[in-house]
């Protein structure tokens, strides 16, 4: 099984770059902790996209700490990996979102994939949940979503941005849905954009997916589609969630939704890390984790 982990990120409301960020007892990242509990959920092959500048880094990063027989790839996530067309791209300086980091991976993955966020931490059972969905192969749905609680994933250092699900009597996804500033203020859950007010115990994507290799074509398609939209170019992205939605609204595809039974933390803004740090030294101390993480796997 292959876990593919979206690490490009430029960390703008982090203020660093928060995928290489020792935030573990012994200097690990964060993302460390999802490839451990992979690991340990049977995944046998981890793919991380990242920029192209931090390949290097991240292959010697790895190169004594993952234990034999798990494979590897690094990905670049290039601006100029586009599909082929008359497209003009000129003015743009970004790479174009979630759904081209997983396309980048397309010569890499060769069968159904989990993937995530490298600044998130999902916890043991979502990875357990995630391995037995893909091993099982699942007939009741082509893609399946790792899912939380909307309250148990916001930061009291400012806005954050979450997919609001809704699903079905079925635990199917029927709409997904983005919102990017949702703050907690006043003991009320609001998305500042829209003013929409919410509970807490909606379900959200936290870009935890189990994809089909199929999906490289439809992103591929829908790509094409964007590119031809002049307004999208200099700034636009192509998300993840969004392409899986649509499939879902067109009939292509279903995706059940899991409750991830685990605990979310992550490091969307500075002052975010030192909850991490002190949750990830608290589960160490606990014994959940060897110290250093890969002394004992």
């Amino acid at each position: 099984m292959t876990l593919v982990i979206m690490a490009a990120g430029r960390g703008s409301r982090y203020g660093k770059l928060k995928q290489f960020d020792p935030i573990g007892p012994y200097g690990e990242f964060l993302m460390e902790f999802s490839i451990y509990n992979a690991i340990q959920s049977g995944f046998k092959h981890i793919v991380i996209i990242a920029q192209k500048e931090h390949i290097n880094f991240i292959k010697n990063h790895f190169k004594t700490r993952l234990p034999e027989g798990i494979k590897l790839d690094v990905v670049s996530q290039n601006l100029t990996d586009i599909p082929d067309g008359n497209f003009n791209i000129s003015g743009r300086e970004k790479p174009w979102g979630t759904a081209h980091a997983v396309w980048a991976t397309r010569e890499y993955v060769k069968s159904d994939f989990a993937v995530i966020n490298a600044d998130d931490y999902y916890g043991k059972m979502a990875f357990k949940l995630a391995s037995d969905f893909i091993f099982k192969k699942q007939k009741t749905a082509n893609y399946a979503l790792i899912a939380y609680t909307l309250k148990d994933t916001l930061s009291d250092h400012g806005s954050v941005s979450r997919g609001i699900c809704k699903i079905d009597t079925n635990s199917q996804l029927k709409s997904i849905h983005e919102r990017l500033k949702i703050k907690i203020e006043n003991n009320t859950i609001m998305d500042e954009d829209s003013g929409e007010i919410y509970t807490g115990n909606e379900l959200i994507s936290m870009n935890f997916w189990i994809c089909r290799q199929t999906i490289f074509k439809e992103i591929e398609s829908r790509f094409k589609a964007f590119l031809n939209l002049n307004y999208s170019i200099v700034r636009g992205e192509i998300y993840l969630p969004k392409v899986i939605h649509k499939l879902i609204l067109e009939g292509k595809a279903s995706a059940k939704v899991i409750y991830a039974e685990s605990k979310w933390f992550g490091v969307t803004h500075a002052k975010d890390r030192l909850i991490a740090v002190h949750k990830l030294k608290e589960k160490s101390n606990q014994g959940q984790y060897p110290s250093p993480l890969w002394k004992q796997i």
